[in-house]
């Protein structure tokens, strides 16, 4: 993960009528990991968006080097495929071979169509692919949701993982994220 990078340069967000942040800046390199906070509506999954490039700013730039990840309330899993089957067709496009089912207790839902999974294993059924994905740079956006604590701590950890082997990770979340040297973006500084 060599060279990983991300930065925001005066980044403003507008949705509708309405700027949601402006004047927001942020750089972040291997190892590194940031929470972005606020209220609801303030722009947190607008700012992941426009991070993975999924979105245009309303003002301002990003810069990116290394591959993005990115995780939200769309598990990118086909809902009538098996939990499996739907994960195979991702490691056959990203080329890798993932053995993290059973760490993410999913090893015994393989059969089982995602559409039948809770929002938990949903949850940790989106981080096998991501882990799959071998991208440098994560974007998290309420990656805790419908979580339980053992599963809250197994995040935790990944992400710590990913970060200590280079990578880089960005969560939006209203829940406290414990990671040591987690630096913290609070979006109410930047609101419009």
């Amino acid at each position: 993960m060599q060279g990983v990078r991300i930065a925001a340069t005066d980044l403003a967000c507008r949705r509708g009528d309405r700027v949601l942040f402006r004047g927001l800046a942020l750089e972040l390199a291997g190892g590194e990991a940031l929470q972005v906070a606020g209220a609801n509506g303030i722009g947190k999954s607008s700012l992941i968006r426009i991070l993975a490039g999924l979105m245009r700013p309303f003002a301002g730039s990003v810069e990116r080097a290394g591959t993005i990840g990115l995780i939200d309330e769309r598990p990118a899993l086909d809902p009538h495929m098996p939990l499996g089957r739907a994960l195979r067709f991702w490691q056959r496009l990203d080329g890798a071979v993932d053995n993290q089912l059973a760490r993410l207790g999913l090893a015994g839902l393989s059969d089982v169509p995602v559409r039948y999974l809770s929002t938990g294993q949903r949850k940790r059924a989106a981080l096998a692919r991501l882990i799959g994905q071998q991208a440098a740079v994560w974007l998290l956006d309420e990656p805790l949701n419908g979580l339980d604590a053992h599963a809250v701590a197994l995040v935790e950890a990944l992400v710590a993982e990913h970060c200590r082997a280079g990578g880089i990770a960005v969560v939006a979340s209203h829940q406290p994220f414990a990671l040591a040297a987690m630096r913290r973006l609070d979006l109410a500084e930047f609101a419009a």
